[in-house]
């Protein structure tokens, strides 16, 4: 593909058959590069040489290299990715590629994909002699870069009917010989081989002409094709886009739709007007002007959104069909909201922002209510932090945003009448910080046209401890119950919302009319109730929301409606048994929702007070757990009881949608705090029990520089980069540890592999502090209370330094070092290959000292980026 015509000073046969003899003198252990003169390359290798050379050396990018067909792609446009890198020259060959490996090899970097070959074989180079070359650059860049993720591509198909380059496009056969054996070679030499060459080919096996247009070099159209077809390995994701929630029904088909070419948004009727927008918008974003045309066709590729009210194979309101073929997405639904809906799995579809691949899809929720709740009574959160997690609920098909407003600490929501509620005198954190009445309608506006309903709770009578310092009376008084009817009545007419949650747990009923009488009121005014169960006397209307589980009273009454938010608690989850215990759940112990079983809330209750808003999304595994829950309230199903580790789930189907979780992390949340990382892979040999007798700091075999893993007897084996051995809410939720004893002392060992000696960064935990509770911190010089310890590679590692060290808990004193997620991760020196882990979790009583410092048996040890 040399385009500048210049002769090489030395033969390209005389250079293969030295390169030949040079590699099969190598000692496989150590490669060397040859030593080829100048004079064999052309001007402009040396032009792009010495300019590759003159950059700045950035390590961990993604390279791509080869010949002209790599050079000429904008690649960092092309990506909209700066750390994407040009080493494409026109006109290059194996060996010129072996000449230039090392600068590529110098920058250390995190991915390269290789590109060649197809001029070796325009000048006579036999196949077998270009993969030797080939499989020589994959070896050294191994050698030199142990960690770097090589993809070696196929070389493109050839078109001659174009009467150009005909020394290369006349090499059909042997093409198809270089990447039988690059395919075949790929295992050994530690390489992903990528094939280009199928997606390229017409039906007789050419270069498709409409991607060429002197059938050797690509047009425009073929770059994108290219993007597409490389951009999961780009990204590490799966070859297929990852959707969350997963449709019921999904069919890949043959082909792909050009969203580069979609121009049209085609909408024939009213009522979806607000939806079409939003799908123009998010085709924008990738760069694609769309506009939304009023038209049965197009002669272009198209979109097109249609409601189809009376179609019978829709029994779910919010349910659609989504159709991609190479020139037409259509998706239909009964409602506007089904649209919404479709256009969020689209969004999905259109990860590459390029080419969707050909679908049908089929999809419908398990249960009607899919909600999520923040606490901002305690700790005051801005309107665009909220409007972030609004976001992400509606992307992942989320319908209910409930918006706990009022609690001891303060009353955020303003109420015109009794602006003393929200006077900063009245609040005891976050003072004067509240929601007007425009907030509350801005929110509700941003809820409504993503198609999700704002329920607005205000708790009472408990939690009310702000409105008795306001209003100067308890909320059950007759005095206190005047104010309330009041504030209601500006709440229910102020507010287009359709529930009002009146909490009502956690409280002394004094006046046993308080509950029914505020009831009726509520629902004089045109709102359904909601209220927390286990909580006070509500009547059979009140949608009940369980908390604990105590439903022995659902059992008795079939007309009770209730949503399922027990053990759903983010405040009180390790991140990573979050996203465990989250997934395997069975929501309402049904395999999908009816009539009274409607659906679950994720609760996010961070009680202790935060240095800063964002701290709680930091804290906490709000987004990883929002995306778990989408899964499970979406999908249904689930497994009967509640589990905190992997090996007690269904591991296949969690390593599923953890592939999936990882997938989304990586395309949506590089900017947002996402406390996961993936687990699956990480296994455990659990050794124990050891009699210590009330002594944590008993030493016992394993921990002994001759101890023989292979003469210990294992337990068993578990599975996650967190393990709970005993939950602190057991028998309610299974351990690892099926019968576990006081005074006790288990060992969990690993080994890990690593490609290349340096420090590595680890989350290392063994006691995950909740958010609620004003639980104490560690103490000074070690992990926990319970004398917990690890080693790697017998190297015993230290406890962090910890801010607050052994500081009695203080609800008001934030958290800030405690957890592992929020806290700089543990750097380890690891050596090149395999490396043994050991921990060790004493145990003496499983009971706390108190309520607020519940004995949490557990470890998290996994490596981070």
């Amino acid at each position: 593909m040399n385009l500048i015509n210049m002769k090489p000073t030395i033969s390209l046969s005389f250079l293969f058959i030295c390169l030949t003899q040079f590699l099969f003198a190598q000692q496989p252990a150590i490669l060397s590069l040859p030593d080829y003169p100048d004079s064999l390359f052309p001007t402009y290798y040396h032009q792009r040489v010495t300019q590759f050379n003159a950059l700045p050396q950035t390590k961990g990018d993604i390279i791509f290299i080869g010949n002209s067909i790599t050079d000429g792609g904008e690649w960092s446009e092309i990506f909209n990715d700066i750390h994407i890198k040009n080493r494409g020259i026109s006109g290059d060959i194996s060996a010129g590629v072996i000449n230039r490996i090392n600068e590529v090899a110098k920058r250390k970097p995190a991915k390269v994909f290789l590109l060649i070959g197809i001029n070796d074989l325009g000048k006579g180079i036999l196949p077998d002699s270009v993969v030797k070359n080939i499989l020589f650059i994959a070896d050294y860049l191994r050698q030199e870069v142990p960690s770097v993720k090589l993809y070696v591509q196929s070389i493109l198909p050839v078109n001659a009917a174009f009467g150009k380059f005909a020394g290369q496009t006349s090499k059909g056969n042997q093409i198809k010989q270089v990447n039988e054996k690059l395919l075949n070679e790929s295992s050994a030499h530690q390489y992903k081989f990528i094939d280009l060459h199928s997606s390229f080919a017409n039906s007789d096996d050419k270069l498709n002409a409409k991607y060429t247009n002197d059938g050797l070099h690509l047009l425009g159209e073929g770059y994108l094709l290219w993007k597409h077809i490389v951009f999961p390995y780009v990204y590490d994701l799966q070859e297929q886009p990852s959707l969350i929630p997963l449709p019921q029904q999904l069919i890949w088909k043959n082909g792909a739709f050009p969203l580069y070419k979609c121009q049209s948004i085609i909408v024939n009727q009213q009522g979806i007007e607000n939806e079409a927008t939003q799908l123009k918008e998010a085709l924008q974003s990738f760069g694609w002007n769309a506009q939304i045309k009023n038209r049965t066709t197009c002669a272009e590729p198209f979109i097109e959104l249609q409601l189809e009210k009376n179609n019978a194979t829709f029994q779910n309101k919010e349910a659609y069909k989504l159709t991609v073929t190479e020139n037409k997405i259509s998706i239909t639904a009964p409602t506007s909201h089904g649209i919404f809906n479709g256009i969020q799995t689209l969004t999905q579809l259109m990860r590459d922002g390029t080419i969707v691949d050909a679908c049908e899809i089929t999809d419908w929720p398990a249960f009607s209510w899919r909600g999520y709740m923040i606490d901002v009574g305690r700790n005051y959160m801005s309107v665009n932090l909220l409007k972030q997690q609004i976001d992400v609920m509606a992307a992942y098909k989320f319908n209910v945003f409930h918006f706990h407003s009022t609690e001891d600490i303060a009353w955020r929501i303003a109420i015109k009448q009794y602006p003393q509620l929200t006077a900063p005198e009245t609040m005891l954190r976050n003072k004067g910080m509240y929601y007007t009445e425009s907030d509350i309608k801005e929110l509700i506006s941003y809820c409504k046209v993503r198609h999700i309903t704002f329920v607005p709770e205000i708790d009472m009578p408990g939690h009310s401890a702000a409105f008795k310092r306001a209003m100067k009376v308890d909320m059950q008084s007759d005095s206190g119950l005047l104010y309330l009817k009041n504030i209601l009545k500006e709440i229910c007419t102020s507010y287009d919302v359709p529930y009002l949650h009146i909490g009502a747990d956690e409280v002394r009923i004094t006046n046993k009319n308080f509950i029914p009488n505020i009831t009726a009121y509520i629902e004089s005014l045109g709102k359904k109730v909601i209220g927390w169960q286990p909580g006070g006397n509500f009547t059979e209307n009140t949608i009940r929301q369980l908390w604990m589980d105590d439903n022995a009273h659902l059992a008795t009454n079939k007309n009770i409606k209730y949503i399922d938010s027990r053990h759903l608690y983010l405040n009180h989850m390790d991140p990573l048994e979050a996203v465990v215990t989250i997934f395997n759940r069975k929501i309402d112990d049904k395999e999908k929702g009816d009539e009274t079983a409607l659906g679950a809330t994720l609760c996010m209750w961070h009680d202790r007070a935060v240095a800063d808003e964002k701290d709680v999304l930091k804290m906490n595994p709000v987004y990883p757990g929002m995306l778990a829950f989408a899964e499970r309230t979406w999908r249904g199903g689930g497994q009967s009881g509640w589990v905190s580790n992997i090996s007690d789930g269904d591991e296949k189907a969690f390593v599923e949608f953890e592939n999936r979780l990882m997938d989304n992390k990586e395309e949506y949340f590089s900017d947002k705090p996402f406390a996961y990382v993936r687990q699956s892979g990480m296994h455990w040999k659990l050794i124990g029990p050891f009699d210590n007798k009330g002594d944590v700091t008993k030493i016992f075999s394993p921990e002994s520089a001759r101890w023989n893993e292979g003469k210990e007897k294992i337990y068993k084996e578990v599975t996650g980069g967190t393990i709970v051995l005993r939950h602190w809410w057991a028998p309610l939720i299974k351990g690892a540890v099926t019968e576990p004893k006081e005074n006790a002392t288990w060992y969990a060992t690993t080994t890990l592999w690593c490609d290349e000696a340096g420090e590595k960064k680890f989350w290392i935990g063994f006691n995950n502090l909740s958010r609620s509770p004003a639980t104490d911190s560690p103490p000074e010089g070690a992990w926990n209370s319970l004398g917990s310890e690890a080693w790697v590679n017998g190297k015993l590692i230290a406890p962090p330094k910890w801010e607050h060290a052994g500081q009695k808990g203080n609800a008001e004193i934030p958290l800030i070092d405690e957890g592992y997620e929020y806290r700089e991760p543990t750097k380890i020196f690891l050596n090149k290959g395999w490396n043994t882990v050991l921990l060790k979790m004493p145990i003496g009583s499983f009971k706390g000292k108190d309520w607020q410092n519940p004995v949490k048996w557990m470890f998290t040890f996994i490596q981070v980026k």
